[in-house]
């Protein structure tokens, strides 16, 4: 189909895998505390996918009850965070890092900006580490990485026979 966008993505060590057909709607930063706590971080960018465009390639997130209303998927081996669900919702929103190539989506939009950190305005101002690492340090890193590659796999990890 053409002008209809795919999204692939995932979780770091590869158990848990997705594919959006679609655009991506509403891709926006949200600051709430919630969000915060479930990402580990100071924001959590998401957008929606509808859930008819949506599936699972590989493996299923376990799930936390964060509200009544909404649920959180991650990978229950690696703890990262894939999914914001309101069940009863026909879209699930994707956690925009998890995506193969984050990149691609733009967020519009910023929401509960009530609890964005105070100092973002000067991040820009903070001085920047020296590039690159050494090269028997980044050889080092590569040679044993162990994160699932920004695509899609017949079988991870890479060495596994069935």
């Amino acid at each position: 189909m053409t002008g209809v966008a795919k999204q692939t993505g995932g979780c770091q060590c590869g158990a848990v895998r997705y594919r959006a057909s679609g655009e991506l709607g509403y891709p926006h930063i949200c600051h709430c505390r919630m969000c915060q706590k479930a990402a580990g971080n100071y924001f959590l960018p998401l957008a929606a996918a509808m859930r008819k465009d949506f599936e699972l390639t590989r493996g299923a997130p376990k799930w936390f009850q964060s509200s009544d209303l909404v649920r959180r998927g991650f990978c229950g081996d690696c703890g990262t965070p894939l999914f914001y669900d309101i069940p009863e919702a026909d879209f699930i929103n994707i956690t925009l890092g998890s995506l193969d190539e984050p990149d691609t989506v733009k967020p519009v939009m910023q929401s509960n900006t009530g609890r964005k950190m105070s100092w973002f305005h000067a991040l820009d101002g903070l001085p920047l580490e020296p590039q690159p690492e050494t090269s028997d340090r980044e050889n080092a890193i590569t040679a044993s990485n162990h994160q699932h590659p920004d695509h899609d796999t017949q079988k991870w990890p890479l060495g596994e026979t069935s």
